[in-house]
């Protein structure tokens, strides 16, 4: 069932949103060669409780950290530990979702330790464009297959590839509603958006092959060809007019992300 959420309710998600912004600004500025994935881990849950907020991931469904960390061919889920050292060269994304009040934020990012390549820079950029552009879809009257459409599209225009096997998601008061939030699809098809909806729009863009693997831990998952992949995501709630809000990005103007 999709959720539709009140202004009152959307202040209270911004309200998230702001927290986890900030967050999320102190882990990126703390990557570096070095750093372990668990010390990450450690600096974000204390920065959302000093918030008064609640790291949604930690022991949801038995995930046992705060934030996910996933390097160079993971994709999703990998689990922050104290062995996971970062190296020059390396790219890592960082997921994190945390609760304050009652009302969820989820956002996503990727970032180069050290000097990278120019390819790991252009899945980065390109996977950031393919969030901006996908977002501009997310318009109420459009429709979700326009949203992945768009993402799909500009992945492969760049000769890369969006991950089928996680998606984005309605988000409110549980981390992941309805609906699921495709990063491929076909225009003018599926579910249509709805002032109120709030979802968490998230490309997953690799250099390779799409297809996953899942470690043994049950949880990391990887590109079976081991192709670098990137992974960019905010929160945003669809408005009555114009373009939507990004809910974990305080501040932002339409125009700025060009």
């Amino acid at each position: 069932m999709i959720s539709l959420k009140n202004p009152a309710q959307i202040a209270k998600m911004r309200d998230a949103g702001k927290i986890l912004r900030e967050v999320e600004d102190e882990v990126r500025a703390a990557i570096r060669p070095g750093v372990s994935t668990a010390e990450l881990d450690a600096l974000a849950e204390k920065l959302i409780r000093k918030n008064h907020a609640i790291p949604s991931s930690l022991h949801y469904e038995g995930y046992p950290c705060s934030i996910c960390a996933s390097i160079n061919d993971e994709v999703v889920h990998g689990i922050p530990s104290a062995k996971r050292i970062l190296r020059e060269g390396d790219i890592v994304s960082i997921d994190c979702t945390l609760v304050l009040d009652g009302w969820q934020a989820d956002s996503a990012f990727t970032s180069g330790v050290g000097e990278i390549s120019e390819a790991d820079a252009k899945l980065i950029r390109v996977t950031e464009e393919c969030f901006w552009k996908g977002v501009r879809q997310c318009i109420a009257g459009n429709r979700l297959g326009d949203v992945g459409f768009t993402i799909d599209s500009h992945a492969r225009k760049n000769g890369f590839t969006a991950i089928r096997e996680f998606t984005g998601h309605g988000i409110g008061r549980e981390m992941h509603e309805d609906p699921a939030v495709y990063n491929y699809g076909d225009p003018g098809r599926g579910l249509r958006l709805r002032r109120g909806m709030t979802l968490a729009v998230e490309p997953m863009i690799a250099m390779g092959d799409w297809h996953l693997s899942v470690d043994d831990d049950g949880w990391c998952a990887r590109t079976v060809d081991h192709s670098r992949c990137a992974h960019y995501e905010h929160t945003i709630a669809v408005t009555e007019d114009g373009l939507p809000e990004i809910l974990t990005l305080p501040g932002f103007v339409w125009g700025a992300e060009e």
